[in-house]
């Protein structure tokens, strides 16, 4: 074996067991070991007057500490002597064992050697190639790995600048819409603060009208009261004199308990109970309105936010030929479908709907957020639905068009718009769209229509449980209307 380099066992010797560098003020423990001051000092942190050497655990004063002087100046010498080559450390191209020059490169052992170790038992059965051979190969595979890593990067960086690219048109749509909403919401709230002056400053009218008549009716009630008060007291004096005298000017008496008698107060006119009959229906309207908008606005603003394309993955959806009914008619690319003349000579298989003119369409969705939008185009007939349905949906004979029956989707049969819940609900859309937006929200189990045209909520179903198999788009259509799947 060869001997141990002594350039090393010196720097092992004046090396902190602690933190492994080189001594920094060195002192010694009671023990003999050294520790640089700061290194022993952390050791002790927190613990009283006696602690233990971290090398050999003997109990030590901390206050014994004594700065190691010698070993100061020998740690100057170490470091003085590793900044020169050391002699057989098999640094600078010399072997650690022969100190010959390293020509060799063993491939078993991947290792360079001398020429002396290449005769050795050690390598003599082992692959042995010139240094620079081996390392000319080692290049050329590096390089290659080279190569091969730049344009992982490269694409890492192209993709890198797409993600950046996209999120800065996104935040540019956000941020359009965020103005669009301010803007909305300000002309909103004027308009609500308007008809709010107007209101009541309509009421302070009616107000003063509605005090004034009272007022007059109070003081015009308080005359007569006090004037029949005294004209009862004046009868109640005549009815306790003797016959003869209260019999005297007795017409006039009679005369004056006729005039007397209680006349009506002045009630509140027809037209200003008309006026508080018409302001209290205009405020009832308007409550109701507010209302009505109060709570229709959290869905519709939350079905138009969860719908936006920039939320869901536009998907290419294509008509499935082997679920169509056979009075159906599909272009050649899947794309069109309307309800033929005549019906076709089809194979009756199982996944072909019979008699329901309806097909699926080819891809399915077990999970995620996926839209796409159908164009409509109307003739006379007006008949379609849109949607989605479940993979599992009855295809022969009555099927139910619900959610019930695993169908999810909105119809129009001439002028009327329903969405096919259970019972069917009403739409009460202001314009028949022309292009209608599919969401599918798988991991939320809820399914939305949008106005392509004018990103227009139309229907939402609520939120429930997805059954565990693939949801497909499905499609209906009457005589005289034909739908097309937009690219």
């Amino acid at each position: 074996m060869a001997a141990e380099n002594p350039v090393e066992s010196l720097q092992e010797e004046v090396t902190c067991p602690v933190c492994l560098e080189y001594f920094t003020e060195p002192v010694s423990l009671e023990c003999g070991h050294n520790f640089c001051r700061a290194c022993i000092a952390q050791c002790w942190e927190g613990s009283d007057t006696a602690a233990s050497c971290p090398q050999c655990r003997e109990t030590v004063q901390q206050g014994n500490l004594r700065p190691n002087k010698q070993l100061a100046n020998v740690i100057e010498i170490a470091k003085r002597l590793s900044l020169q080559p050391a002699k057989g450390t098999g640094g600078d191209g010399v072997c650690r064992e022969q100190q010959e020059a390293l020509k060799m490169f063993c491939e078993e052992d991947q290792t360079p050697i001398c020429v002396v170790c290449d005769r050795s038992r050690a390598h003599h059965a082992h692959t042995v190639v010139p240094i620079q051979e081996a390392a000319q190969e080692y290049k050329e595979g590096i390089q290659a790995h080279l190569k091969i890593l730049r344009e992982e990067r490269e694409k890492l960086l192209g993709l890198k600048a797409i993600g950046e690219g996209n999120s800065q048109e996104y935040l540019k749509q956000t941020q359009t819409e965020r103005q669009k909403i301010v803007s909305e919401f300000q002309e909103l709230r004027e308009f609500l603060e308007e008809q709010e002056r107007l209101l009541l400053a309509q009421l302070e009218k009616l107000d003063e009208e509605i005090v004034r008549i009272q007022n007059e009716n109070v003081s015009k009630l308080s005359e007569q009261i006090s004037y029949l008060s005294e004209l009862i007291s004046e009868m109640e004096g005549k009815c306790q004199k003797p016959a003869s005298e209260f019999l005297q000017d007795i017409r006039r008496t009679l005369s004056r308990c006729e005039k007397g008698k209680f006349q009506q107060p002045e009630e509140i006119s027809p037209e200003l109970e008309e006026r508080v009959s018409d302001f209290s229906q205009k405020t009832i309207v308007l409550l109701e309105t507010l209302g009505k908008f109060k709570d229709t606005l959290p869905s519709a603003l939350e079905m138009k936010r969860g719908a936006s394309l920039g939320t869901f993955r536009q998907v290419n959806v294509t008509l499935d030929p082997d679920t169509a009914h056979p009075d159906l008619i599909l272009s050649e690319d899947w794309k069109r479908l309307r309800l033929g003349d005549t019906r076709q000579q089809l194979p009756n298989n199982p996944e072909r709907f019979d008699p329901w003119p309806c097909v699926l369409g080819c891809e399915g969705f077990t999970s995620g957020r996926h839209c796409w939008e159908v164009e409509v185009e109307v003739g006379d007939g007006r008949c379609w639905a849109v949607g989605v349905a479940r993979e599992s949906v009855g295809r022969k004979g009555e099927i139910s068009t619900s959610p019930e029956g695993g169908i999810w989707a909105v119809r129009r049969l001439g002028n009327r718009f329903r969405a096919l819940t259970s019972p069917v609900t009403r739409l009460p859309l202001s314009r028949a769209p022309s292009r209608i937006r599919v969401c599918l929200d798988c991991d939320r189990g809820q399914v939305t229509f949008i106005d392509a045209g004018d990103e227009a909520p139309i229907f939402t179903f609520p939120p429930g449980p997805i059954p565990g198999e693939r949801i497909r788009p499905w499609f209906w259509v009457g005589m005289g209307s034909q739908l097309r799947l937009c690219p």
